[in-house]
């Protein structure tokens, strides 16, 4: 007989389907999870396998030789250089005036035309100046013929009273007539004068030679005597001088050059400094130290022959004050900084490169003179991000003029020269701004105010 539950009516036998569906839930549920478990430790393995030749092949290319460039030290000379900014300057810059009065007739000069001292200019009306000559020229004929009569009574006076046959008195007073006759005779040769100077005042030559600027006036102006307007504008462009500025602090250093007679080089460059635009020398000091910047003025003249500079221009000067003598050379670039200072890595003959401390010296922002390294010793000067020492170095085949093949020339820091540089030091360009003494020249630097 079967046992029924008083409250439910439901049998034991009606419960066991359900306990034995619940036990084969739970199996197949565990047997989903160590399937689940399998599959991602095949993922994790397979992952494991494919970053392994990917670490391999890493640890390929940390192992390869860094690409660089290199330059080779050698010796030679470098000068030192003080940077300022200047501005051309004419030697003479004349405002050409009217001294007269008139209309103007003829214009001669041409827009920026350069003239030589003499060149007609500005035509004014000569015509009444002509009159007032003539004028002058009727009225002193007059005056000498009333003179020439005056001392002929004076001859005939003196012969009388020699006879006693007039008075002394008539006699003193005829000489005072011959005297005031020469006196006006003199007042109109003074007028005449004056009446020439006044009719070559109408035609206005050039006082200088140079450079005329933009017309002023046309032909039908009327000018007026001794009046501010300008009738053309003449500025002095051979030779030129700049007028620039240097630090007090670096005077003592051009007096002792000048001192010993010698003449400084000043070489003038454009706005950007890379440009030459002339070479010339230093032609004197101011008297006196601005007290509100601390500098000095100093004055350059160039020759100007093919007129490079122009009057008014802004240029970078270089000064060289001095120049040291067989020092070894490198490229700025070569040069890297840490805490410790400065080194270079040096390129061995095995392809290897070599961490070297070294002592920067005078700089011109293309190549430095240093102290640490030898002539012919090989620096990289490139590739540093990937460079360390003792690391293995291919040398890439140089495409160009680099800053090893020339000689440094200044004393500012700054980025490399895009231009080769050569032993005569022509083609050099300026840094913009400061100038910095090495440690190796012994050299006091500083920006110049």
């Amino acid at each position: 007989m079967t046992e029924q539950r008083p409250d439910s009516g439901v049998s034991r036998e009606s419960e066991q389907p359900i306990i034995e569906s619940s036990t084969t839930h739970k199996s197949r549920w565990w047997i989903w999870l160590i399937v689940a478990v399998v599959i991602v430790v095949i993922v994790v393995l397979w992952q494991r396998g494919r970053s392994a030749p990917e670490a391999k092949a890493g640890g390929d290319a940390s192992s390869r030789p860094v690409m660089v460039t290199t330059a080779v030290a050698h010796q030679g000379d470098i000068g030192i250089y003080l940077n300022a900014l200047g501005t051309v300057t004419p030697v003479y810059t004349v405002t050409v005036t009217s001294r007269v009065q008139g209309e103007i007739t003829q214009v001669y000069y041409r827009e920026g035309q350069m003239v030589r001292k003499g060149d007609p200019l500005v035509e004014i009306d000569p015509r009444p100046y002509q009159a007032a000559l003539t004028q002058v020229e009727g009225q002193l004929a007059h005056d000498q013929a009333v003179l020439n009569e005056a001392r002929i009574d004076l001859d005939r006076y003196q012969q009388a009273l020699n006879r006693n046959a007039i008075a002394k008195q008539q006699f003193d007073d005829q000489q005072q007539v011959v005297l005031q006759d020469e006196g006006t005779v003199k007042n109109d040769e003074g007028q005449l004068a004056n009446a020439k100077v006044n009719l070559v005042y109408t035609h206005i030559t050039a006082p200088i030679a140079g450079r005329v600027g933009l017309r002023l006036v046309d032909p039908g102006n009327i000018v007026q005597a001794n009046s501010t307007t300008s009738l053309v504008v003449i500025t002095q462009l051979q030779p030129i001088t700049v007028i620039f500025s240097i630090a007090e602090d670096h005077l003592s250093q051009i007096q002792q050059q000048l001192l010993k007679g010698k003449k400084l080089t000043v070489d003038a460059f454009d706005r950007e400094g890379s440009t030459k635009l002339a070479s010339g020398t230093l032609l004197t000091l101011d008297n006196v130290i601005d007290p509100t910047t601390g500098t000095l003025k100093l004055k350059a003249i160039f020759d100007n022959k093919d007129n490079a500079l122009f009057a008014s221009q802004f240029v970078n000067v270089k000064l060289l004050v001095d120049t040291q003598r067989n020092v070894t050379l490198i490229p700025t670039p070569a040069i890297q900084r840490n805490a410790q200072g400065a080194f270079v890595y040096v390129i061995n003959s095995d392809q290897t490169a070599s961490m070297r401390t070294i002592i920067p010296g005078t700089t011109d922002g293309s190549v430095t003179a240093v102290q640490g390294v030898e002539p012919q010793d090989v620096v990289a000067v490139n590739g540093f991000d990937k460079l360390l020492d003792g690391a293995k170095v291919s040398i890439r085949p140089p495409t160009g003029g680099g800053g090893a093949s020339g000689q440094g020339q200044s004393q500012s820091q700054g980025q490399p020269h895009p231009t080769g540089r050569n032993n005569d030091n022509q083609n050099q360009s300026p840094p913009s701004g400061t100038r910095t003494g090495g440690d190796s020249a012994g050299k006091k630097g500083g920006s110049s105010r």
